[in-house]
């Protein structure tokens, strides 16, 4: 088989595949800016409506809770009626949500903006990958998987810096959120002008050289469920937003209090990690390609980013030291990203991407609702160097589910039957 994408059959033109990854990216790099639509914003927070770190923590588990029950009924709807008009709805889901909270009058005005945030966010996941799946060629899906998690880390690291910015130059964390609505609106925008790109019910399958049996078809809409490896995924993704959670939320707090640095300083390593992730995910885009075994990637590359943390968290290095080792544990988690979404496509059955990939990437949202409350509450309790220890062993767990789905996707007959 040819090794060279242009000449690969069935294989679209490079520009077409191009543009549906770029918008598809665009998409997916604002629903992770709007995850961190109120956290950069926390030390303001606290002082206008003086909240405490728990209170700031549950409106990470509004979003997140109402993002989680969202994107596992998702996955229905789009497979239903198509990705492309419930990512329209999204994306006007946080222009509203971002609109909210520039209005905020106080505590319940933060908790709408979330709830809104959360909901435009739910469907995401289902939604960027049955675009992908369905109209871009398969010699080039490891590289679309890659930029999808590149763009999203770098929305990550794009909103603390916009947020936190915006507010610093303004003097105004609301017209800080007024800016965000205003970015969500331009991009839903774009989306519209380039809708031909997005439109799965036209697409190409990636699929499109292996038909799908006829008893698939009779199958019932909830069987995936049965199906222990897309549990299994569910908890590998629970484990690592657990871990990321604490990054995003609280790293830079903790690092203030255990390393004795300003929180200009501290407040870079949400974005060290984000842009260290997406370098992780170039790497990793092109090793999905040449490794047979992705929970191997997966296993090594986590496990050396929980390392790094956990040497964060004894509290030894020098403080510019710890910041940037911090960030350096993104490396890691990026690098796993793009086998990570390479193997919960081998996992899924024909017919049911949007399904089980809004079940899967629930996961992702019951973890960040989970997790900000509770360290949130080390945080009152002074144990700054518990965030850090906490991701390094979320991510053990989630080493141990990964290589559990690997060995069972490894061992299915269908995963032998396409080898």
């Amino acid at each position: 088989m040819s090794t060279t994408t242009s000449s690969a059959p069935g294989a679209a033109p490079l520009a077409q595949d191009a543009r549906t990854i770029g918008l598809v990216g665009l998409a997916h790099g604002t629903s992770h800016f709007f995850h961190m639509l109120l956290p950069p914003l926390f030390p303001w927070l606290i002082s206008d409506f003086s909240l405490n770190y728990s209170q700031l923590g549950l409106l990470v588990s509004v979003f997140f809770v109402i993002s989680g029950v969202g994107q596992a009924l998702s996955g229905f709807l789009v497979d239903r009626v198509g990705a492309r008009p419930v990512l329209f709805a999204a994306l006007a889901c946080f222009a509203l949500a971002g609109l909210a909270a520039a209005w905020a009058p106080g505590y319940g005005g933060l908790l709408l903006a979330a709830a809104l945030a959360g909901l435009g966010n739910a469907p995401f996941h289902p939604v960027d990958f049955t675009i992908l799946n369905k109209r871009v060629s398969q010699p080039r899906l490891g590289h679309a998987f890659s930029v999808h998690g590149i763009t999203g880390n770098l929305g990550w690291a794009a909103a603390p810096v916009f947020m936190a910015g915006l507010t610093t130059v303004t003097g105004s964390w609301r017209l800080a959120c007024a800016g965000a609505a205003l970015l969500a609106a331009f991009v839903l925008m774009a989306m519209v002008w380039h809708r031909e790109a997005l439109d799965d019910r036209q697409g190409r399958s990636a699929r499109s050289a292996q038909p799908v049996a006829s008893s698939t078809v009779a199958e019932h809409p909830m069987a995936f469920l049965k199906l222990p490896s897309v549990w299994l995924c569910f908890s590998f993704f629970f484990w690592t937003t657990c871990a990321l959670s604490a990054i995003q939320s609280f790293a830079s707090p903790a690092l203030q209090s255990l390393y004795g640095l300003p929180l200009a300083v501290t407040s870079l390593v949400v974005t060290g990690y984000m842009l260290a992730g997406a370098t992780g995910m170039v790497i990793g885009g092109f090793l999905v390609a040449k490794v047979e075994r992705l929970e191997r990637i997966i296993g090594v590359c986590l496990v050396g980013s929980g390392a790094l943390l956990a040497v964060v968290g004894l509290g030894g290095l020098p403080g510019p030291g710890a910041v940037l080792v911090a960030a350096l544990a993104g490396l890691g988690t990026g690098i796993a990203g793009p086998s990570r979404d390479m193997l919960i496509k081998r996992a899924a059955p024909p017919g049911a991407t949007g399904r089980v990939y809004g079940t899967v990437y629930s996961g992702l949202d019951l973890g960040f609702a989970v997790a900000p409350p509770l360290l949130g509450l080390l945080m009152d309790r002074g144990a700054a160097a518990g965030i850090f220890h906490a991701a390094a062993f979320a991510l053990v767990f989630a080493v141990v589910s990964a290589t559990w789905v690997g060995t069972r996707v490894a061992a299915s007959p269908r995963r032998a039957a396409t080898a």
